[in-house]
């Protein structure tokens, strides 16, 4: 398993949850993606998509102004 980074901050839906959907593409199933975040709408839209794409939200977590989630690219 790989852990990769992007980094979403400033800017607003739909953008983070676009960027990580680009992203997620290019890696392996099992691979995990660090996104960090501080649009507020992020807070459903990233659990949204990871619902809808099969992908696993596997953490969530607060970094000062930003959120920060861990997606398991799923198959």
């Amino acid at each position: 398993m790989t852990i990769h980074d992007l980094d979403a901050t400033g800017l607003l839906c739909p953008l983070p949850v676009l960027k990580l959907r680009k992203r997620l593409t290019a890696l392996e199933n099992g691979d995990v993606m660090r996104l960090r975040a501080d649009d507020p709408a992020a807070i459903v839209d990233v659990p949204h998509f990871c619902a809808e794409a099969g992908h696993a939200l596997i953490e969530t977590s607060d970094e000062g102004a930003a959120q920060v989630y861990h997606v398991r690219k799923g198959g």
